[in-house]
């Protein structure tokens, strides 16, 4: 169906990965049934660690040239996704600021430094694109991660002064993301402990993903290749190692990940969104439903 022609949505994300891992399947899904979705990335990861031996020198610690590759990732993403992509203000305008308590925060350049210039920055984006709806995290950043913080935050600020009509949250199911994990996990990674994972109770809507959009949420997910390990016996340059998950050990026919800290967690075929700003939608309703075009 392009039963969404002519809607725009725009998807605030802190790294490349994020727009892939929190809100691919929605992206997929919104694109292919005609609206025109924007990803915008606030920084170009740079302080991202790296999965495989390949790339292990582009880190912060050696080269500090991970970002202008993640570049490479984030675009081939957006292309599977088929959605459009653009930095905030500029790549590599806003710095990663790595993880709470990181030395980068003591970066000038660090997005939690930004203040202002990254609301203006994304003010000038939500004038021209004039969003419908505008996807990104709640305000604990799902995980906590300061950039993510910073990005609901400029989010909610530059959402206020233009007048978009939605802003969602995306969020993570509890009682689907437990159901789902393997009882073992792939060789080298380990199970979350109980809470572990981010995620929450109950949410406001979702978006249900056919097996067209779930592959290309993996696909996407499996670009990122110096951020995720995909257990389903791929390999690539990046990372020349398999992973899968036990025989007999699968709780549900999806598909596991890991981040570098290899820890086992599902692709869940369901997206959860939570309400975070403006127009309210009814429980389950189409993440774009009661807003006139």
């Amino acid at each position: 169906m392009r039963d969404l022609t002519g809607y725009r949505v725009v998807a605030v994300h802190a790294h490349p990965d994020d727009e892939s891992i929190s809100t691919g399947g929605a992206l997929a899904d919104l694109a292919r049934r005609g609206a025109d979705v924007l990803v915008v990335t606030c920084t170009l990861g740079e302080e991202g660690e790296v999965i495989g031996e390949t790339y292990q020198e582009l880190t912060v610690d050696h080269a500090d040239q991970l970002g202008g590759y993640r570049i490479h990732e984030l675009s081939r993403a957006l292309q599977i996704l088929g959605v459009r992509g653009e930095f905030l203000k500029a790549p590599g305008a806003f710095r990663d600021s790595g993880m709470a308590g990181s030395p980068a925060h003591a970066n000038p350049r660090a997005f939690v430094n930004s203040g202002e210039r990254s609301v203006n920055a994304l003010v000038e984006i939500f004038t021209r694109t004039k969003p419908h709806l505008v996807l990104t995290y709640d305000p604990n950043g799902g995980y906590g991660h300061p950039d993510h913080i910073h990005a609901h935050r400029i989010t909610h600020i530059a959402a206020e002064k233009v007048g978009v009509p939605r802003i969602l949250w995306a969020a993570r199911l509890r009682s689907e993301l437990e159901a789902a994990l393997p009882t073992k996990a792939p060789d080298g990674w380990t199970l979350p402990a109980p809470g572990e994972l981010d995620a929450v109770d109950t949410s406001d809507t979702w978006v249900e993903m056919d097996a067209v959009v779930y592959a290309a949420k993996v696909e996407a997910m499996a670009a990122h290749a110096t951020q995720l390990w995909i257990a389903d016996g791929r390999v690539s340059p990046t990372n020349p190692h398999d992973a899968r998950v036990p025989h007999g050990a699968a709780s549900s026919d999806e598909t596991i990940y890991a981040l570098s800290n290899l820890i086992a967690q599902p692709i869940i075929r369901r997206e959860h969104y939570l309400f975070g700003a403006g127009v309210p939608l009814d429980h389950g309703a189409d993440l774009l439903a009661g807003i006139p075009l």
